[in-house]
């Protein structure tokens, strides 16, 4: 399980086998149920965490429709977390949740500076995990606001197809912003061309 946060990691920092080891003793495993909340509004983000295996996914609710809308899906090998909560220890404004059975494993926010400080080269390592996040996060909001929804749709698949594999569709309509309905008769016409 540790081993695939080293090899997370190796890919883009070198670590000696003292610092593999001592990394693997700020984390602990952590399981969820399918439908089990691993933060939930208004709760502040203890933990920083990578999904070893499984899948959640990261929502608010419109106050005005009520309805979920999907801020990111988290599948294995990849993070999930309120940065800003968990940095600030503040109260979160969204949910993250289990879609199926979720192995994490988590690292607590003073455990999290205990390990930058003894490992300080992970620090790089954190950086261009936010780095890449941020990357994400800009180029979401402008294919969002450039391309229409079928080619959203497209760009989903082609960027994320382990996700769209796992992900029911209602969750990634929700995620394109768009409703269920609209999206099944895009797969229609897009599965007859």
């Amino acid at each position: 399980m540790y081993e695939q946060l080293i090899k997370s990691i190796s890919k883009h920092i070198k670590l000696s086998s003292v610092e593999e080891d001592l990394i693997e003793t700020f984390w602990v495993e952590k399981t969820l149920k399918k439908g089990d909340y691993l933060l939930r509004n208004g709760e502040t983000c203890r933990t920083d965490n990578f999904v070893v295996k499984g899948t959640l996914k990261a929502y608010y609710i419109n106050p005005e429709t009520g309805k979920e809308e999907i801020l990111y899906f988290a599948i294995e090998n990849w993070w999930a977390t309120d940065i800003e909560s968990f940095q600030k220890q503040t109260p979160s404004i969204y949910n993250i949740q289990a879609i199926e059975k979720t192995t994490l494993l988590q690292i607590g926010h003073d455990s999290f500076q205990e390990m930058l400080k003894q490992i300080p080269k992970l620090e790089r390592f954190f950086r261009i995990i936010l780095e890449n996040h941020i990357g994400s996060l800009q180029r979401r909001i402008i294919l969002n606001n450039i391309l229409n929804a079928e080619q959203r749709y497209l760009n989903f698949l082609k960027d994320y197809p382990k996700i769209s594999e796992k992900v029911p569709n209602y969750l990634i309509a929700s995620y394109l912003g768009i409703t269920a309905e609209f999206l099944s008769r895009m797969r229609k016409k897009i599965s007859a061309s």
